[in-house]
């Protein structure tokens, strides 16, 4: 690099609600996300075996709900991260589908190779918390996660998630018995 010329700058990510203009080009980042789960000896971050795609069912039930009310079962909302190399990372919060838990909500997200360990991770749940205690009457925000998976664990601990509990053989994939670990937060107006 010339002396004269400034080094490039980390480009910060820009956090926007997921619009069904963007449902492409999410589908597309999600599926080379999840060219990493469990690549290489790394834990699965999905209930999913090794270089399987989105299914089409679960896609086409994630777009549907974004258009559910609120007030409604059954909704969904998203956001993503996106920055000069694209989407690079997304979180969710979509309503339980138990009868009478209308106070509580399930997150789930997930952060590109190109961004991970930049902190995307806490940005995105702060966002999402955030956007939970304001628009809506959601008390408690809770998780699943795959037990093998320590770093998403630590940083929903860092998050201020508490592990509720723990389903030992939830999932057999790839050969592997996985454990799903229980985690969430009350939330603070």
């Amino acid at each position: 690099m010339k002396a004269d010329m400034p080094a490039p700058q980390r480009q910060e990510p820009a956090i926007r609600a997921l619009t069904a203009d963007d449902l492409s080009g999410f589908f597309t980042y999600l599926n080379d996300h999840l060219k990493d789960n469990g690549l290489d000896g790394a834990p699965l971050f999905q209930p999913l075996p090794r270089r399987q795609e989105f299914p089409a069912d679960k896609a086409a039930a994630f777009s549907k709900a974004l258009e559910v009310p609120l007030h409604k079962p059954g909704w969904r909302r998203a956001w993503i991260a996106t920055g000069h190399d694209g989407i690079l990372g997304h979180i969710d919060l979509r309503a339980r589908g138990e009868g009478g838990t209308a106070h509580r909500a399930l997150l789930g997200m997930g952060v590109h190779r190109l961004a991970r360990r930049q902190g995307l991770g806490r940005v995105l749940v702060a966002s999402a918390l955030a956007w939970a205690r304001s628009a809506t009457a959601l008390e408690w925000i809770d998780l699943e996660v795959l037990s093998v998976n320590e770093p998403a664990r630590a940083l929903y601990r860092q998050c201020g998630f508490r592990q509720t509990g723990e389903i030992e053989d939830m999932f057999r994939i790839d050969g592997e018995r996985l454990a799903y670990t229980l985690m969430s937060l009350k939330l603070a107006r």
